[in-house]
């Protein structure tokens, strides 16, 4: 128990907060269901699939993802097949992300970030919310990358029997990006020289949340977004997700996945004590094996001066109560001929 105390005055803390990024990196085939489709669970409501690293009955299995398919109102039809359905995962997402508008309206999405209901306006999106295992506290700016094949399995197209192959990115995200009652949130281009015309977004994504906002223009003019050996040739994108339920257009997107990356945020607050001992204090130990015969048993000689050793270090509240405490890698000497600045450091 300590038995005389020091003060730590303004100058001697100092708050600090540190951000530290890890590659995240998801590979197509398990999106696409390495596992025979054991890592991808469905849910007898169908309105989204999660994705998962091994077979989700596993102990191991670590949740990666879900993936969605919503459609706004102004979108929606009596021929669409889940069309409420679609409706709800759109405006959820919408008024979660986007908020509301000045009338009380669910703002929907727009592609070039300018909230601009004339223009750019997503009215059908497929969504990936990415776990917080693998977020953590944000996506870092400018580093989101997923490549994407505009097409299924095309016989004679390429060498994988691909059509063409896209890589999306928040490109220039971290000199412009905008913010959210979701938090910060950048445009994503299909390569790197769209990023200096907004106009060209073809999605957004959500750093904070975790989650990608993709519009379904960027099939528009692809053919056979439709999985399967022999797809109808005529048979465009919007016919496709009006007459397929939600799992099915997920199941399109992610057959169509060869890979994503990102790097996450870590943030650690940190709170810096510089402990300062002056040459004229803690030079003796209230430790009663300090001194044996009344003789302090660290000194040699009766007339050398007074020495001792510091091992700890208490962090104390005003009412003199031991909050923290914080061991030395060895103990240090102290005499009136030094001085000791001690630093310790709380992270949360």
């Amino acid at each position: 128990m300590a038995k005389s105390f020091k003060s730590l005055l303004g100058d001697d803390i100092k708050n600090t907060r540190t951000l530290l990024h890890e590659a995240i990196p998801i590979t197509g085939t398990i999106a696409s269901g390495t596992y025979s489709d054991n890592n991808i669970k469905t849910f007898s409501h169908g309105m989204y699939e999660s994705v998962y690293d091994y077979p989700y009955l596993s102990s191991s299995a670590n949740h990666i993802f879900d993936v969605s398919y919503g459609v706004s109102h102004r979108a929606t039809s009596s021929i669409n097949t889940q069309d409420s359905k679609k409706a709800n995962i759109y405006n959820q997402m919408a008024q979660t992300l986007f908020g509301y508008d000045i009338s009380g309206s669910i703002r929907l999405f727009d592609s070039d970030g300018n909230l601009d209901t004339s223009n750019g306006q997503m009215n059908q999106c497929f969504f990936i919310n990415f776990s917080r295992l693998l977020v953590k506290d944000e996506i870092k700016k400018n580093s989101f990358r997923m490549g994407l094949f505009l097409s299924g399995t095309v016989e004679g197209r390429t060498t994988d029997g691909r059509l063409e192959l896209a890589t999306l990115g928040d490109y220039d995200a971290g000199n412009e990006f905008r913010t959210s009652p979701a938090g910060d949130y950048g445009l994503i281009f299909s390569q790197s020289g769209d990023s200096t015309d907004n106009t060209k977004s073809i999605g957004l994504i959500f750093y904070q949340a975790g989650i990608v906002a993709l519009s379904t223009s960027s099939w528009d003019s692809i053919p056979h977004f439709n999985s399967g050996s022999s797809p109808d040739y005529g048979y465009t994108v919007a016919q496709s997700l009006v007459t397929a339920s939600i799992t099915g257009s997920c199941d399109a997107l992610r057959h169509r996945i060869k890979n994503i990356s990102f790097n996450n945020t870590t943030e650690i607050n940190s709170t810096i004590y510089f402990c300062r001992v002056p040459h004229n204090k803690y030079n003796y130990s209230a430790n009663p094996t300090y001194l044996s015969s009344s003789q302090i048993i660290v000194k040699n000689i009766a007339s050398d001066t007074p020495v001792s050793y510091i091992t700890t270090i208490g962090l104390y509240n005003p009412n003199n109560e031991l909050l923290a405490t914080a061991k030395l890698s060895e103990p240090l000497r102290k005499d009136p001929s030094n001085e000791i600045t001690l630093r310790v450091r709380l992270d949360y």
